[in-house]
């Protein structure tokens, strides 16, 4: 089977608007003297305390900007980076700065190509044995980087030497604490008033340069308004995308708007809305760091995660204890 691009949104959302999406664009301070007038599509601001919704060309917006690039000299943004296979899944063996790295490299090379990072665990790994789409969708991703213990433990097994797992939530962190007000941040999910309360938080911690905010229904974008999306993003020039649904939702729809949406990386962090706006507790460090993070969370959710984790999850394990111990195939891991 394989994965039809001209496919439309991804089939229905995890958080958002119960009706229509709520819109919420922004640019810095440096932009007032844009000719430009706002949109009349958009929502203004819930709290007005948000700068004057104005807007500049990509290029305009270029010349006013903090200085460029964020990468170091010397880091080429196609190097070949080291991976292994994991049920037919490519992990990439990485860690938080090269991560943080790659993707500044990505957005200071101001090329029309879109890529998208999958943060993937074992429940990504569980999906994608289930749903052939779904693997061919982390196969294309330009980064999948492993979030969870079990895939850190198992790139040691193949020689690499990972200490730590690059999760959403410290991704986001990491990326907004290194490059601050360098490039310009679009926030894309949540439930009503998540995203814009993300912004407000990653604003205020690291001086991030907010374009702009869209909270989706819960379900698939008419097409309308995935016309209004478009031309949001096009109008408020954001260099990355922050996309808060969930595993494999999120995925799906990187891949199905990399060639829609003007933007240079998209990347998918789900639950890192809720955890990075407060909105949610983490498990304490011990947990995280010896792979209980599962625990804690199902503890905490366990009417929406006990499947995740008691059946999904436990499913794949077995399968990848197979692929170590190098017994062919079974047909249901190879769907």
């Amino acid at each position: 089977m394989t994965v039809n691009e001209s496919t439309g949104p991804a089939p229905g959302f995890d958080g958002g608007a119960v009706g229509n999406p709520a819109i919420h664009c922004l640019t810095d301070t440096g932009l007032s003297n844009s000719s430009a007038a706002p949109s009349p599509r958009l929502a203004g601001p819930r709290d007005g305390n948000f700068p004057t919704i104005r807007y500049a060309k990509v290029q305009e917006f270029r010349k006013s900007n903090a200085p460029r690039p964020a990468s170091q000299q010397g880091f080429p943004s196609e190097r070949p980076l080291p991976s292994f296979q994991v049920l037919g899944n490519r992990v990439h063996a990485i860690q938080m700065s090269d991560a943080v790295e790659r993707m500044c490299c990505w957005i200071d090379e101001a090329q029309s190509k879109t890529r998208y990072v999958a943060v993937t665990g074992m429940h990504g790994i569980a999906e994608s044995m289930q749903n052939s789409e779904f693997r061919q969708i982390l196969n294309t991703a330009g980064l999948v980087v492993p979030d969870g213990m079990p895939l850190v433990w198992l790139g040691r097994l193949h020689g690499f030497p990972l200490r730590q797992r690059v999760c959403g939530p410290e991704l986001m962190e990491s990326f907004c604490q290194r490059t601050g007000s360098t490039y310009r941040h679009f926030f894309f999910g949540g439930t009503d008033g998540v995203a814009e309360k993300l912004a407000k938080t990653l604003r205020g911690k690291y001086g991030i340069v907010v374009a702009g905010t869209y909270t989706p229904p819960f379900r698939a974008l008419n097409d309308e308004e995935e016309k209004e999306l478009n031309a949001i993003v096009k109008d408020t020039a954001p260099d990355i995308l922050w996309v808060g649904l969930s595993t494999p939702k999120h995925e799906k729809w990187m891949y199905e708007h990399r060639h829609r949406l003007k933007v240079a990386v998209m990347l998918g962090v789900g639950a890192a809305f809720d955890m990075n706006s407060g909105g949610k507790r983490r498990a304490p460090e011990w947990m995280r760091s010896n792979g209980l993070e599962w625990l804690f969370r199902l503890i905490s959710e366990p009417r929406r995660l006990w499947k995740r984790y008691l059946i999904t999850i436990p499913r794949a394990v077995w399968f990848v204890c197979l692929e170590l111990l190098r017994f062919p195939k079974l047909p249901s891991a190879a769907r």
